[in-house]
């Protein structure tokens, strides 16, 4: 693995745990009925690369399950994600 793999791999693993962390962290602001974190700086941490870790907080937390802009988007993004990664595998 290069540098620069390893570099990908862990940026797209801290990407995805704080990702899905803030989905958390969301979710218990929403029961408590606190301050929250904005639909666009969650979505905005999908688009860079936690569209996985926005995913499987959706799933865990039971959080904006119900908002189509987070259960049609995050797929979609994770799509693009998917096909971006082997495009670049196919290239290096």
């Amino acid at each position: 693995m290069t540098d620069y793999h390893l570099f990908i791999a862990i940026y797209i693993i801290a990407v995805n745990l704080v990702t899905f962390v803030t989905y958390g962290i969301d979710k218990y602001k929403s029961i408590k009925r606190k301050w929250r974190i904005s639909e666009a700086t969650l979505l905005t941490m999908a688009v860079i690369g936690g569209s996985i870790g926005a995913w499987t907080g959706m799933k865990v937390w039971r959080h904006k399950t119900m908002h189509k802009k987070f259960t049609i988007g995050i797929p979609i993004v994770f799509v693009i994600h998917l096909f971006i990664v082997i495009y670049l595998h196919t290239i290096t």
